[in-house]
């Protein structure tokens, strides 16, 4: 028998729930060349097998709804949320949202933040969760970018994640607008820097790695955190920047 339990009741069963006080602190080193290479090559598989058309329905999915991530950059996202406690996570980019209902349940879980999501396209029946916020426009629009900037408070700690539109002209037009939105001590990750042949799509062009590098030469304000990639499999080779300040909430 299946015993179907009211929302209500499901969010009563994590009241006084506490995160716990592990964060990782080990210090990986670089692959050696050796295991770049195998890192690379499974990589390559990987994305081929369920990431090589963009426009493919993901084999990922979190709760029952499509999520367009690999499952180790997942892990590493709720370890951000964890340690960082953003109040508000900028998302750039929707497809389905199950990325941003993904997002929202770790926000549910951790008793902090919330998501708001943007898409030049509304999702066709996007996921419902009272913590997101759907917004349809271009992530540069300048009126899309005044309407995120009114949910900002100047005491809450803010994330961005940018996962649009992967050329690199747009992600640098993105890391102008949005940088400044990070908080000190939060992240701002750019998605797919995979592309390019790093390793993969090599026939896409310049995308998220040509734009993070510019960026990072004309901006110190962020670093960026490669062991935040200590999983070996991620999406966002050089994605994961810092911003520079208070250290991760402990």
């Amino acid at each position: 028998m299946r015993l179907s339990i009211p929302l209500e009741q499901i969010n009563g069963f994590f009241f006084g729930f506490k995160r716990g006080r592990y964060f990782p602190t080990r210090r990986f080193p670089p692959l050696t060349s050796e295991e770049q290479a195998i890192t690379d090559r499974f990589h390559r598989l990987y994305y081929r097998r369920l990431f090589s058309k963009a426009t493919a329905p993901s084999e990922v999915s979190w709760l029952g709804h499509r999520v367009l991530k690999c499952p180790m950059d997942m892990i590493t996202y709720q370890e951000i949320i964890t340690e960082t406690q953003p109040d508000l996570i900028i998302e750039c980019g929707t497809k389905f949202g199950g990325s941003a209902f993904f997002l929202a349940t770790i926000c549910q879980l951790v008793g902090n933040g919330r998501i708001v999501t943007i898409d030049i396209n509304a999702p066709d029946d996007p996921p419902k969760h009272n913590l997101i916020t759907y917004l349809t426009g271009s992530s540069t629009d300048a009126a899309i970018v005044e309407q995120v900037k009114n949910m900002i408070r100047p005491d809450m700690r803010v994330m961005v994640i940018l996962d649009s539109d992967h050329r690199a002209a747009h992600v640098r037009r993105e890391l102008e607008l949005y940088a400044p939105l990070v908080s000190s001590g939060c992240y701002l990750i750019v998605e797919d820097g995979n592309v390019n042949g790093h390793p993969v799509f090599p026939e896409h062009g310049p995308g998220p790695q040509e734009a993070i590098k510019d960026f990072l030469a004309t901006d110190d304000r962020f670093e960026l955190d490669t062991q935040r990639e200590r999983h070996l499999l991620t999406l966002n080779p050089g994605g994961f920047l810092r911003r520079k300040g208070e250290a991760a909430s402990a």
